[in-house]
């Protein structure tokens, strides 16, 4: 039998703890550390939640990792055709972690109205493209299919359907330089928008257009078996540098590989600081909580002064007498904990099925809404955490237990 624990119980359920003068100061830590957990929860789903929704946008525009021929060329048109003969396609077999590679080819156009025209980048992808991105950006209209014949078939955003006053079953005009010679009659396309789609990404949506790949391979004079490059997407993004080094020794000589880590560095630069912000305020809440709870366990020891008297006078030990108020302010943290999950998760519940909550400048979040991630495993570590942390913290002021004199305690009031 667990004597600390059994007399901590003892003390847990009777009426004296409700109705004494620390019953406020124990509220008032159990609701610091709801309040502490509660914080901690939502600090760390909407951190995540935003920037796995902003990898994810960039990525759908980009793949996690490029594959393409050396050049001089830095902007966001294909000049140097890349063979599909080759090993890595249409199966990446040869590096562990790839879930899908697709072949793409861009191409900078002019679109042309009676009334305005705007510069953009065609971005001409194949029956191997992989919709799942734009699934959930589709607005209106329909995604176009490229699996069988050449069609003129385009998706665009939103914010150039406006710019340009169009919509879904507009046809339209856009004129594409050519790259031997940009002093000759540029190559024209008739097109038709059969999908409107809104990533929310203003830098993507205000430039590209989805057309098929077989356009731009025509306009190049490249044959069908050449393309502009290859995206690769990966099962986890935490490994992107690794499988980029993997899959860059895996191609050929020729051949380069560039991480959207490494091409749009500073928005991930910015989204890096989110982890640092989440540990600044997951600090600064254990600290919080671990002061009330230091608080309420002097509070419980001043109160029960004379019970520690007559313990240490029957010949307790000063660890086990210590182990009765920490069993007893385990308690206290565990009640904290339990009713700040229950309204933090259910608050992130709500929030990933309802969106209730936007951001007042979407433009700067490149997402209208706040998003939320959370997993078992940060559920457990967090609490886990609190617990350890509080308990240790109040180790210390526990130690105030030896000072006390057993005479002088049983006389205490």
């Amino acid at each position: 039998m667990n004597l600390e624990l059994f007399i901590a119980k003892r003390l847990i359920k009777g009426k004296q703890h409700k109705i004494s003068i620390s019953a406020p100061i124990i509220k008032i830590a159990i609701a610091a550390i709801a309040l502490g957990i509660l914080m901690m929860l939502i600090a760390v789903s909407t951190g995540v939640g935003l920037k796995y929704k902003i990898r994810e946008k960039i990525a759908a525009f980009n793949g996690h990792i490029q594959i393409y021929n050396y050049d001089n060329n830095n902007s966001e048109v294909s000049v140097i055709p890349v063979s599909l003969q080759q090993d890595f396609y249409p199966d990446f077999n040869l590096v562990e972690g790839v879930r899908h590679i697709q072949a793409v080819a861009t191409k900078a156009g002019i679109i042309r109205t009676e009334d305005t025209f705007e510069g953009i980048i065609a971005k001409g992808v194949g029956e191997d493209y992989d919709w799942t991105a734009f699934k959930d950006f589709l607005i209106r209209g329909e995604l176009p299919d490229y699996s069988s014949k050449l069609n003129s078939e385009v998706l665009m955003s939103a914010l150039m359907a406006s710019r340009l006053q169009m919509d879904v079953g507009d046809e339209f005009f856009t004129f594409f330089l050519k790259e031997e010679d940009p002093s000759k009659i540029p190559n024209q396309r008739k097109f038709k928008i059969t999908g409107i789609y809104d990533s929310g990404f203003e830098e993507f949506d205000g430039t590209y257009i989805i057309t098929d790949i077989r356009h731009i391979q025509r306009m190049n004079q490249w044959e069908s078996e050449e393309v502009g490059n290859f995206e690769v997407f990966l099962t986890d993004f935490d490994t992107i540098e690794e499988k980029s080094a993997e899959i860059y020794g895996q191609t050929l000589s020729t051949l380069d590989t560039q991480t959207i880590k490494n091409k749009y560095y500073k928005i991930f630069e910015w989204i890096g600081l989110f982890d640092f912000n989440i540990g600044i305020i997951i600090g600064i809440m254990i600290i919080v909580g671990g002061i009330n709870m230091i608080t309420a366990l002097l509070v419980l020891i001043l109160e029960r002064t004379p019970m520690i008297g007559v313990l240490k006078a029957l010949g307790a030990a000063n660890w086990s007498i210590r182990k009765v108020f920490l069993y007893n302010a385990a308690y206290l943290i565990l009640i904290g904990l339990f009713w700040g999950n229950l309204l933090g998760l259910g608050l992130i519940w709500f929030q990933d099925r309802f969106r209730y909550f936007q951001f007042p400048n979407p433009q700067e979040y490149y997402i209208d809404y706040i998003p939320v991630y959370m997993d078992l495993p940060t559920i457990l570590l967090l609490n886990a955490g609190v617990l350890l942390l509080c308990m240790l913290m109040l180790l210390i002021p526990s130690h105030i237990i030896t000072r006390i004199s057993p005479v002088k305690a049983i006389k205490f009031d």
